[in-house]
């Protein structure tokens, strides 16, 4: 395939002819890491102690931090980091990720599984970082350098000899950081919102699901309710996910794909089949039915469920391996709140007090039967499924348009960190 014109053919693919190519060794003032038993200096408070476990995604994560009171001397002043310097893992299972120093710390020390590259140039930290992180054009030469290798790890000369695809000039390479850190800081606030929007939806049902906060138009006590005189449970299948197909007439209903959802409600169109011959003796599930796991690695995942929806007329849909499906009365539950019971406190805490096992935990229909629960009028029900249920919905238009821009930055970071796209002329100061 010919050449666009103005580009030429490198060693880290097709750049624009002005472009150059440059080891990052060459870029650098130095280039170092942090050194072993720094363990003995491990304090409470102090310093920052910067592990592979920090560098996360282009930046540095302190979810988990440790502090050390560093040594004097070379080996402290060494290791020490300071604005815009570069981290790389260089081992352990998150070897090549790559993270900038963001902001300046009074001090932070590496340890010996982190790289450290000091640019002689500092502005362009934040343009190198992107070039080598995950998913960009430069990574690949990553996992390239640990190739052939029984244990995964980068050494200094790798770090020297990564390649960089430098634009021509400081200018456009501060455009390219420049339009990429708008875009970080777009999901950034986007991270933010969600969070914030998870945290009320959260109080919402701790004080919806209990009574604490009632709606406007309702009052009056809620009625203790035995679950066991209200349920039909539905005879489910014991099929492994080795036995499913991805065409047929039947859907089936895995206990994995009540775990692995986000939600509170489950539409058939993603499951997949069983087929019709197996299904023959097991009982079609409707909109409205309550399904839920009977067994959970953990305990927070013993009431774990989902209601189904949208099955309408032409589905058949039934539940199967590690399910408990129940049928309430309508008159009792309303359809839309059910899928909230797994967050009634008194629920959840009945299943779990009841659950056995060691490694998995597992309950049964005659748990969730003998569940006593306050619940309010279904018109009560209906008003607080229909609140929560907006709150999801918000929550998932606010993942979708993080999803979508996360995407767009990718494909930004192919086109500008490539000059495939560029955003100033050429011309102005060289890099």
């Amino acid at each position: 395939m010919a050449l666009r014109p103005g580009y030429k053919e490198t060693e880290v693919g097709v750049i624009p002819e002005d472009w150059k190519v440059e080891r990052l060794g060459g870029l650098a003032e130095f280039v170092t890491s942090g050194s072993r038993g720094w363990a003995r200096f491990y304090t409470k408070s102090g310093a920052l102690f910067i592990r592979s476990q920090n560098v996360r995604d282009g930046r540095l994560n302190f979810e988990d931090v440790q502090y050390v009171s560093p040594p004097t001397g070379a080996e402290g002043n060494r290791t020490k980091v300071v604005l815009n310097d570069l981290l790389i893992t260089i081992t352990g299972n998150s070897v090549g990720n790559v993270a900038m120093v963001d902001r300046a710390f009074d001090e932070a020390y590496i340890s010996q599984h982190v790289g450290l590259v000091r640019l002689r140039d500092p502005a362009a930290a934040g343009y190198i970082c992107r070039y080598l992180a995950p998913n960009s054009p430069g990574n690949p030469q990553i996992a390239g350098s640990q190739s052939g290798q029984s244990k995964p790890g980068l050494n200094l000369q790798n770090l020297r000899d990564f390649l960089i695809a430098v634009p021509p000039t400081a200018k456009e390479l501060h455009a390219i950081e420049e339009v990429l850190r708008d875009v970080d800081a777009l999901l950034s606030g986007l991270d933010g919102l969600i969070a914030k929007t998870r945290d009320l939806k959260q109080a919402a049902m701790q004080q919806l699901l209990t009574g604490q906060t009632r709606l406007s138009g309702f009052s009056g006590e809620w009625k203790f309710v035995r679950l066991g005189d209200h349920v039909t449970f539905l005879r489910n299948g014991v099929n492994s996910r080795a036995e499913l197909l991805p065409e047929g007439s039947v859907r089936y209903l895995h206990y994995g794909d009540i775990h692995a959802s986000g939600a509170t409600h489950l539409a058939a169109r993603d499951l997949p089949f069983l087929p019709s011959t197996k299904a023959s003796r097991l009982d079609r599930l409707r909109d409205g039915d309550l399904i839920l796991a009977d067994a959970s690695e953990d305990l927070e995942g013993v009431s774990k469920s989902v209601e189904m929806r949208d099955i309408g007329d032409s589905v058949e849909v039934v539940s199967g391996l590690h399910t408990i499906a129940a049928r309430f009365d309508k008159a009792t539950l309303a359809d839309g709140f059910k899928g909230f019971l797994q967050y009634i406190p008194m629920f959840a805490a009945h299943l779990r007090r009841l659950a056995a096992g060691t490694k998995v935990y597992a309950t049964n229909r005659a748990h969730v039967a003998s569940a006593e629960i306050p619940l309010p009028s279904t018109n009560e029900q209906r008003a607080i499924a229909k609140v929560l249920s907006d709150m999801d919905a918000e929550l998932a238009a606010l993942e979708a348009r993080r999803d979508k821009t996360r995407n767009l930055k990718q494909a930004m970071m192919q086109e500008l960190l490539t000059g495939k796209t560029r955003l100033v002329p050429t011309g102005g100061a060289r890099v």
